[in-house]
């Protein structure tokens, strides 16, 4: 039954001691079949769905990490990966008969073992110890890749078909990026196939069947290119290069075409790809413009990942073209010429850190999102820490530059708020305006790969609040909330007082007296005045929820949460009051919840039934945030600049649609100009009509779509406006705005 295993084994083994050449083959083969040897015993019973041996598991999942060249301690880990969980051996078991090392890798594959994805609904704890386990040694990530490789590959065996989904979904979700971040594309790939096969089989069948009538093409270009480059670039003069081939894989066709709203694969420039690998940067530019010069590039197909790397620095020219395939010329083909050591690090990425001149070697951890990871994991709450993780992990990543050319990797959507503080926190928290490309530009916009951007501080300025509705990067509203903790010490305690006298109120309980005695014992606790003192400046400075508070002070005293005169002669003589209403929903304050607030009179006159979920926030010079329906009067008079988004929880997906006049003088581009900003700001247009007002004027009116929760994006569309179209030149109005 086993001897099939048995000779994979030395298969496995015999190509692992060919690369560890500071090892001798006697010494690697004997620890490999050491750990297979400990696993098979400890396995020894168990069998997989399909009626294997369960060691057939372990073993396959080592030959699909040999791709990346492991080291022996990842190679043990990798056999011995499902034995602490699976079996009664135990951490010190293997500790004890092999290395510490091999210990812990296997301890960080069982807490990885325990990592769920329901649909959409992700286990936050079990993620978080995977990125803690991620940040502490990347090889735990690398062993988990395999294993789900070859889980994923086997997963047919399964016969349950909703486990199968989301096992597959959870495959997509979470491992397949995590792979493409690490550059581990060829595993990346396997996984995206398998997932796809499970989640859309019809599509996968219809696409694999385009994909066959394209056989004699495929055919032709995989026994042919080779060659035909080669002779190319010969005829050029080179000498030391290499040429490989590639055929795209299906599901990355099936992104591209339903992205692309293509429905031929004959419509993709890069169905076919070459590789042609040279010695130096200077020979990478030569080739191009030797295949330029030799076929017909396709436009706007070229990109320089030399001069401009991808955020996980790989580094390539890329090119398409068509007339290369001399029996084929209408063919396109993608092009990516890179140097050897482009070419290692783009295969290998992360795993090309390994080292391997000492006997047990140590990973490379000092790659900035991965320890972002476990930073992000430590000091987040567990709402922040899933936002975050969208917005930070698995989102596109833009490359914007410093004025000195230094590169800053942030999440595509982020503003140049972002950018400041991912240069220095201290320093950008006075930022006045920011320059990108030469020109003052919104705070609030997007930036774009290869912007170039100068920060203009002033050190009487602080954060705005306002710059948590839009800013994307954990860091920044991380440092917007620090900031906003760190005011005067008696203004948060004044603050607190207020707050904490509010819900003593409303408890029915007597105001702080001013020893402030109620605070005095908590939990068991005796706490001096300068301690209460600093209950107080928490609640007001939002470190310390109120209620929370107000749970140990009734606890503490025994008391009863009663209902205040007031409030039992309203339930007896009227009707219930829209406050009672929004203090029993969460309200979202600038996308942030657990922050403190007063509902103004304007939440007071409505009743139940006639109640408008459209609110919004405003800020006072002293920091005070009260809540107003839209369409309040009283925000008539206020500082349009201290609004801040605000929502009830489960609102937060709704839609608002905002009808809107501009007026400007009729110019060929303006409307050009003013579909620009709507896509860069992610609004969506329902309808639009112009017309002609007297001889240089023209009228556009627009149904606009947003998200209720981000009501203040027409307050900054038409800033945006204005800003790019001069003020003086653009006049607006708003018609209506209906949910």
């Amino acid at each position: 039954m086993y001897e099939k295993i048995d000779e994979e084994i030395k298969v496995i083994a015999s190509k692992a001691s060919h690369y560890m050449k500071q090892h001798s083959k006697i010494f690697v083969k004997s620890e490999i079949k050491k750990a297979y040897e400990y696993a098979k015993k400890a396995h020894e019973w168990d069998l997989r769905l399909s009626g294997e041996p369960y060691i057939s598991h372990p073993v396959a999942a080592t030959h699909i990490l040999l791709s990346i060249k492991p080291d022996i301690a990842t190679i043990q880990a990798c056999l011995l990966h499902d034995v602490i969980e699976d079996t009664p051996v135990s951490y010190k078991d293997i500790q004890e008969e092999f290395w510490v090392e091999v210990a812990d890798l296997c301890s960080g594959m069982e807490k990885l073992s325990k990592v769920r994805y329901e649909w959409e609904e992700r286990s936050i704890g079990s993620l978080r110890k995977m990125f803690v386990a991620m940040a502490d040694d990347l090889r735990v990530i690398f062993i988990k890749l395999a294993d789900r490789l070859h889980n994923m590959q086997t997963l047919h065996n399964h016969p349950k078909k909703h486990k199968r989904q989301r096992i597959a979904l959870e495959t997509l979700n979470i491992y397949a990026p995590i792979a493409d971040r690490l550059g581990l594309y060829r595993i990346k790939h396997s996984l995206d196939e398998e997932c796809f096969k499970i989640l859309k089989p019809e599509s996968y069948a219809r696409l694999k069947e385009d994909l066959e009538k394209l056989e004699e093409s495929k055919n032709y270009f995989k026994q042919n290119v080779k060659e035909e480059v080669t002779s190319l670039l010969r005829e050029k003069g080179l000498k030391r290069f290499e040429v490989n081939f590639r055929v795209k894989q299906i599901y990355s066709v099936y992104k591209k075409m339903k992205r692309k709203w293509f429905t031929d694969v004959s419509e993709l420039y890069d169905l076919y790809g070459i590789r042609i690998i040279v010695k130096d940067i200077t020979t990478c530019y030569r080739v191009l413009w030797f295949i330029h010069e030799n076929t017909t590039p396709l436009p706007g197909r070229f990109k320089d990942y030399i001069a401009l790397p991808k955020p996980n620095w790989y580094r390539s020219l890329h090119t398409s073209v068509i007339g290369l395939l001399e029996k084929h010329k209408k063919q396109a083909a993608e092009i990516q010429i890179k140097t050897y050591e482009m070419m290692e690090y783009s295969d290998l990425w992360m795993a090309a850190h390994f080292d391997y001149k000492e006997k047990w070697s140590k990973i490379s951890t000092d790659i900035d999102w991965v320890k972002d990871l476990k930073e992000l994991t430590e000091n987040l709450e567990n709402n922040d820490f899933m936002d975050s993780l969208k917005i930070d992990i698995f989102k596109d990543r833009i490359f914007a530059l410093t004025p000195k050319w230094d590169t800053k990797n942030l999440p595509q959507g982020s503003t140049p708020i972002d950018f400041a503080y991912s240069i220095h926190t201290d320093l950008w928290n006075h930022i006045s305006i920011a320059k990108v490309n030469g020109k003052v530009y919104p705070l609030d916009k997007d930036l774009q790969s290869g912007d170039i951007v100068e920060i203009v501080t002033d050190k009487s300025r602080r954060p705005n609040p306002l710059w948590l509705s839009f800013v994307k990067t954990s860091k920044a509203k991380a440092s917007i909330r620090a900031s906003m903790r760190k005011e005067d010490k008696d203004m948060h305690r004044e603050r607190g007082k207020e707050i904490v006298n509010k819900y003593l109120e409303k408890s029915g309980l007597e105001p702080l007296d001013k020893e402030l005695s109620i605070l005095k014992s908590l939990d068991g606790r005796i706490n001096n005045l300068p301690e209460r003192l600093s209950i107080l400046e928490q609640i007001g400075n939002f470190s310390i929820a109120p209620s929370s508070l107000l749970r140990k002070i009734l606890k503490t005293n025994n008391l009863i949460k009663k209902e205040p005169q007031q409030e039992q002669k309203k339930q007896v003589n009227q009707k219930p009051q829209v406050t009672e209403q929004a203090e029993e929903k969460t309200i979202y304050i600038g996308g942030e919840k657990d922050i403190e607030y007063r509902l103004w009179k304007c939440m007071q006159e409505r009743d139940l039934e006639s109640l408008d979920n459209s609110i919004v926030a405003h800020i006072n010079s002293k920091w005070i945030i009260t809540v107003h329906r839209q369409d309040c009067s009283e925000l008539d008079f206020v500082n349009k600049e201290r609004l801040i988004n605000a929502f009830y929880e489960g609102d937060e997906n709704a839609s608002l649609f905002v009808d809107i006049e501009f007026e400007f003088y009729n110019k060929i581009w303006v409307l050009k100009e003013l579909s620009a900003i709507l896509f860069w700001m992610n609004i969506n247009v329902l309808w639009i009509v112009t017309e002609q007002k007297h001889k240089t004027r023209l009228s556009m009116k627009f149904t606009l779509e947003i998200q209720e929760n981000d009501y203040l994006k027409i307050d900054r569309l038409i800033d945006r406006v204005k800003f790019n179209l001069d003020q003086s030149y653009c006049t607006h109005k708003i018609l209506s705005i209906h949910s």
